[in-house]
């Protein structure tokens, strides 16, 4: 039986969390049309395991739940939770969990005119530019957003 090892982010300390084993699920081997109805393949491809499809690197990979509606542009929801992977690299065009003078936030990471940027995805709020003064820290870039509908 496999053991699955994720952390959570619980106050201010992560927590390993291990499950027992691993339920892969199935996947139809067709897509679902978001249009017109199209005929449906009656079987299945194969068992996906939702570790497998989300986590490329189980040992860099967390877990967060968001927070706010800053970022709704981008398909990050209040309560959905952002899969992130602290080995890939932050660079402009990615998604980003940083620690901003102490606090979490995610946000557009960006560079404009030679300046760094955390852009909201929502017009109501604001873009934050970051100087010298702030404490930045990124902890990851966000790989996958998963919310109910």
């Amino acid at each position: 039986m496999d053991q699955i090892l994720t952390c959570t982010f619980t106050a201010n300390f992560w927590r390993p969390v291990r499950t027992s084993r691993r339920v892969p699920l199935p996947l139809l081997a067709g897509k679902v049309a978001a249009g017109f109805p199209s005929p449906a393949d009656d079987y299945v491809e194969k068992n996906l395991d939702l570790n497998e499809l989300l986590v490329q690197k189980p040992a860099a990979t967390f877990f967060a739940r968001a927070q706010g509606e800053s970022m709704l542009g981008a398909g990050i929801h209040p309560n959905d939770i952002l899969v992130i992977d602290r080995s890939i690299e932050p660079v402009p065009g990615k998604v980003v969990i940083c620690a901003l003078n102490g606090e979490l936030t995610v946000k557009l990471l960006a560079r404009e005119g030679g300046q760094w940027q955390l852009k909201a995805k929502n017009k109501d709020y604001p873009d934050i530019v970051i100087f010298e003064e702030l404490e930045l820290v990124i902890w990851g870039v966000v790989t996958n957003v998963i919310h109910p509908l």
